[in-house]
């Protein structure tokens, strides 16, 4: 994935596939993509550094050229495609060989490095490059037509796949389509060489992220599909008696359940989640037959079944679901985004006879499941990390970072009090309470207001956040008012100088690197702000970089603010985004403790604890039940990271915990 400085020598081999398969590549990932049997590589574009592209026609019989075919094994010539885990999963599947990922560079994650988006298409809009739109659509048509199955239909002869001779004009653009896609590919990867490239670090956790995800993780097979077939029979039996109580055909459709509420005295504006939980409790027992309606509806609503879906549908052969975890998803940080289950978002599950649940899933006792609990599909969504099992005489090794963001950016901002109650008790919120209101840590107990308004404080303030930051939290739920809110955000902010500096600091480092391309601005633990050309790049301990793309100042009044340009999370437009110092403290917080987690998880495979997955802060090791406990002892003192020298003086702990299948413990 990276150029070193020997690597950058080697010769450069850019590659782009076109595939096919019945399997829906979004719903089920690549793994399973190519395991299915209609699974086929149809087109080969390469181009050996600025050569012309060539594109082999694997689908009408020809064949890659021997010196190709030794160079896809040849540690001397670079692999670069756009998301490579997808050229490297087809082809070694394909070609019959493993494609290591050493061997590859992958220019979608270089783009999420800098702050870009990931797709080909915008990275290339981004980055300048001129490209018709008519021709993207046509592009898009194409893969529809010739990757995957066809309606059949009189008209083409009831055939459920499209082929070249069926349509040869098209198959020759779909030709050129995928030619200009390693044009693309190239041009991307050039631009992007002027700016710092990723460190050797960095490559080895990518090929470490590879390898993780191509292990895959084992499933529980029985309960996975035990709860898809009883979920998919009660919410029938929901639905019709949801039609029963109101009338309405569609229990789902908010237009119709709006004027069957209308008709009962009742006209919400929305039936969301937090809308109905607020109705039931407003109608407080009245209207029963609402009330019923509105907790089927309650029912119906949650998610937990999705998940288990997600699992059977990317099921592959060995019952093991693959490439749950994308590198670099979070292009702010680099942090890890969820694929597929989606496991960054996992419910909780706070059952105290979760073992008892779990059993009567498996042996499918679902009667006496519902005598058991109110909510059986309350049940499922806390029992959906116990999908995720451990091998036949192996268990899970589970650890995780206490309190990381906290210790991090302590340590970062030099806020000693903080670091002195990490490195004894931990017991952060009692502490924080403590400073805010002068009272005796041993007086702040479990239960207590005082430890609740020092736990939301944590929660809410450490980033700059206030009041509105407060209320996010759940402030007014616990019946604070706005004095009481801004009273606690004084004190605590008031209890940790050093934190409130630190936001000063990095905003104002941000403006004189932004004002003054091409200085350094160096502030506490070596975090260094410098623009190279219109972007600002801010160096982290670990030597890796965040990139604040087209960064400049606006004048906004007697205030100058910082923008740049990014990926809006929820629409995915590239626009121009404001940021502030206890944004970009955030950021560079979350950067660290994902960088301490990428250095342990690399430090644990070296010992032969590599990670079956990873969860925020956390990793699932899969180890021998005959010596579980002294390897959890080892994995919590590797995770430790003591002799690493960028983190120097950092206190960092790591909990852990056996389980035969994945849990919160």
């Amino acid at each position: 994935m990276t150029m070193t400085t020997t690597s950058i020598k080697k010769r450069l081999l850019f590659v782009d596939i076109e595939t096919y398969s019945e399997a829906d590549l979004k719903e089920c990932g690549v793994y399973r993509y190519v395991e299915d049997p209609t699974f086929e590589v149809q087109l080969f574009g390469y181009a050996y550094d600025d050569d012309p592209v060539t594109v082999v026609d694997f689908a009408q019989g020809e064949k890659l050229p021997e010196d190709v075919l030794f160079d896809m094994q040849n540690n001397a010539v670079i692999k670069i495609a756009h998301n490579a885990n997808f050229e490297r999963t087809c082809l070694t599947k394909w070609l019959g060989f493993y494609m290591h990922p050493a061997q590859w560079y992958c220019t979608a994650v270089r783009a999420a490095t800098l702050g870009l988006p990931r797709s080909l298409a915008a990275v290339g809009e981004v980055l300048g490059l001129e490209e018709d739109d008519k021709k993207m659509a046509i592009g898009k048509r194409l893969v529809q037509y010739f990757a995957k199955p066809c309606a059949p239909t009189k008209t083409n002869g009831g055939r459920r796949r499209n082929l070249p001779h069926h349509e040869p004009e098209k198959w020759s653009l779909y030709k050129e389509y995928n030619r200009q896609d390693v044009v693309t590919e190239r041009v991307i990867f050039k631009k992007m060489e002027q700016f710092p490239r990723i460190t050797a670090d960095e490559h080895e956790l990518w090929c470490l992220d590879q390898c993780m995800n191509e292990d895959g993780v084992l499933i529980d097979t029985e309960l996975v599909r035990n709860i898809i077939a009883y979920s998919e029979n009660h919410s029938q039996e929901l639905e019709d008696r949801a039609r029963e109580i109101s009338g309405v055909e569609n229990p789902s459709s908010f237009p119709q359940i709006r004027r069957w509420l209308k008709s009962k005295g009742l006209d919400p504006e929305s039936i969301d989640k937090d809308a109905v939980k607020a109705l039931i409790k407003e109608l407080n027992g009245k209207k029963p037959e609402v009330v019923e309606f509105l907790k089927i509806r309650q029912e119906l609503g949650k998610t937990s079944v999705t998940k288990y879906s997600a699992m059977e549908r990317a099921l592959c052969s060995d019952n093991r679901v693959r490439g749950m975890l994308q590198f670099y998803g979070a292009n702010r940080t680099g942090r890890w985004a969820g694929r597929i289950v989606q496991l960054q978002n996992l419910p909780q599950n706070k059952l105290k006879d979760l073992d008892l649940a779990h059993r009567l899933v498996k042996e499918n006792d679902f009667e006496m499941l519902e005598l058991l609990y109110d909510s059986p599909m309350d049940v499922f969504s806390q029992l959906v990390r116990t999908a995720f099992i451990a091998d036949e005489g192996n268990t899970f090794a589970v650890a995780d970072y206490s309190a990381i963001e906290a210790r991090v950016i302590a340590w970062l901002a030099g806020e000693e009090w903080r670091i002195d109650v990490f490195k004894t008790h931990g017991k952060i919120y009692e502490a924080s309470a403590s400073q805010m209101f002068n009272v005796p840590i041993e007086q702040i107990t479990k239960g207590s207001d005082l430890r609740k308004k020092g736990k939301i404080a944590e929660l809410a303030l450490g980033y700059q956040g206030s009041v509105g930051a407060m209320k996010k939290m759940g402030g007014e739920a616990m019946g604070l008012t706005d004095d009481e809110m801004q009273s606690i955000v004084d004190r605590w902010r008031a209890a940790n100088e050093s934190i409130t500096a630190l936001w000063r600091t990095c905003e104002t480092a941000a403006k004189k690197a932004i004002a003054h391309p091409g200085i350094a601005v160096i502030i506490q633990k070596g975090i260094t702000f410098q623009m190279v050309g219109p972007h600002l790049f801010v160096k982290l301990p670990s030597g890796r970089s965040l990139t604040y793309q087209d960064a400049r100042l606006v004048k906004f009044g007697m205030r100058t603010n910082i923008k740049y340009k990014g990926q809006n999370q929820t629409t995915q437009k590239w626009e121009e985004v404001d940021t502030y110092g206890g944004k970009l403290t955030e950021n560079i917080t979350q950067a660290v403790a994902r960088d301490c987690l990428g250095a342990a998880m690399v430090r644990l495979s070296k010992c032969g604890y590599r990670p079956k997955f990873h969860v925020h802060d956390e990793v699932i090791i899969e180890v021998s039940c005959e010596t579980a406990e002294e390897d959890l002892t080892k994995i919590r003192g590797i995770m430790a990271l003591k002799d690493l020298d960028w983190i120097d003086g950092l206190p960092l702990t790591a909990d852990g915990y056996l389980t035969e299948y994945y849990k919160k413990d």
